[in-house]
């Protein structure tokens, strides 16, 4: 049975490049006849009744499920795993050195890897509360994996934050704690996370869990060719739904996008269940526009 997930961070309004990713997990999950887990609040769930997708069990917060994100972070620290880095944004800009090829950003330095025998010692050594990293070993500074969409994928990586200075958990170790507890099998979201699932199949298997697959759809661009973001209030649903715009003319729009609907096709996720066909579905940045 494939168990997937919906996981947007609830920072605002859902967009139209969300629900196209939802609806391409959605169709994923129930063309295989497995269920659909999100985990959302409640404005992200009305969005997607709205538009005809429904979910099996409850949302998970991640604001419950600190002892967890906790319990991983010391199996790390244990293991010689993780390590407290007292670093500042502004430090690592200047100790890293450039990207390599592939990949987006500066590589960390390192500078704080084996300094401090414990994050007492880190903050009396700083006079700052440290965060923690991922040690990576250096045979695995470079990680590939297979992507259902882009085929195989190589990214390199270094040490990265895992719990924050304030206590709270990175996105890359909550992510994979949270799909090893809901027994997540695939992974659906946008392909800017690509390089996200590098580092976490390495926390997959630092921690020996099992790694689910992925599926990475390429992103919606609004109308000036920019990717949608809730920050830039990018067609957002709910505004689509108070206009009076019908869910079915929203959900035929992005199937026709990924190629399972002519344009113009209106459409409810059900009526596609038997068109899901990874085949068809483009590699590149897509632009949706719903017409008059």
């Amino acid at each position: 049975m494939t168990i997937g997930r919906l996981a947007p961070t609830p920072s605002g309004g859902l967009h139209l490049g969300n629900a196209r990713t939802f609806l391409v997990a959605w169709l994923s999950a129930r063309a295989a006849g497995g269920r659909v887990k999100p985990g959302y609040v409640e404005q992200a769930l009305e969005d997607l009744r709205w538009l005809g997708l429904d979910w099996d069990g409850e949302p998970l917060y991640q604001s419950c499920r600190s002892d967890a994100y906790a319990a991983a972070l010391e199996k790390l620290r244990v293991a010689g795993l993780a390590y407290p880095c007292v670093c500042s944004r502004r430090e690592i800009e200047l100790a890293s050195r450039a990207p390599h090829a592939g990949e987006d950003e500066p590589v960390y330095s390192r500078v704080c890897r084996g300094k401090f025998r414990d994050a007492s010692h880190a903050q009396e050594c700083s006079g700052r509360v440290p965060a923690w990293r991922f040690a990576v070993r250096d045979e695995e500074r470079s990680v590939a994996f297979d992507d259902a969409l882009h085929g195989r994928c190589e990214f390199g990586v270094d040490d990265f934050v895992i719990f924050r200075n304030d206590g709270v958990s990175a996105y890359q170790l909550a992510t994979v704690v949270d799909d090893y507890f809901q027994g997540v099998t695939e992974v659906v979201r946008g392909d800017d996370l690509l390089r996200s699932t590098a580092r976490q199949v390495l926390l997959f298997r630092a921690l020996n869990l099992p790694v689910p697959k992925f599926l990475h759809v390429p992103l919606v661009l609004d109308a000036t060719g920019e990717r949608m973001a809730k920050r830039r209030d990018s067609a957002r649903l709910a505004a689509l739904r108070e206009a009076g715009v019908a869910a079915a003319r929203v959900v035929g729009a992005l199937a026709a996008s990924c190629g399972w609907a002519k344009p113009g096709e209106c459409a409810m996720p059900k009526e596609l269940v038997g068109r899901f066909n990874l085949a068809v579905l483009p590699r590149e940045p897509v632009r949706i526009t719903l017409g008059a």
